[in-house]
């Protein structure tokens, strides 16, 4: 098992066992657990991933396919945009959710926010200037 996915299991263990609270590198972040079916193999997948909530939509949150500033989009972010939707685990409650890749303002507007907060974002968009932008996903409550 590679140390990422070892990591990941971890923080979902964790996740649901402390009602979607965490500690270590997520401790006081908000943190989904995101479940999405692999495009070529139709395997569930499930990755923890930070969010933005919407400013007045409860049913609404932001994710960012950032990969730690990687050249390259994750999977899951492949995944989601394919299928169109996915399932979320947000504190103790689980549902599903209708995916769109936010664009041009809007997709400005929410990442820079999440960089406000979250200054580790602004790094990763320093790591992939020029080489891509980061994505934005819109995860709606169906």
């Amino acid at each position: 098992m590679s140390e990422e996915v070892d990591r990941n299991a971890q923080t979902i263990a964790e996740f649901r066992a402390n009602e979607g609270r965490v500690g270590g590198i997520f401790e006081g972040a908000p943190l989904v657990i995101v479940h999405h079916r692999g495009r070529k193999s139709g395997q569930e997948h499930v990755s923890p991933m930070m969010y933005l909530a919407h400013e007045t939509d409860p049913d609404i949150v932001y994710v960012f396919a950032s990969k730690g500033g990687a050249p390259t989009n994750p999977d899951w972010y492949r995944n989601l945009t394919a299928a169109g939707e996915g399932t979320i685990e947000r504190g103790t409650a689980t549902y599903q959710v209708t995916v769109r890749e936010l664009t041009g303002a809007d997709r400005d507007r929410i990442y820079d926010e999440q960089a406000r907060r979250y200054p580790g974002f602004a790094e990763y968009a320093l790591k992939t200037a020029g080489i891509r932008v980061i994505p934005v996903l819109e995860l709606r409550r169906a």
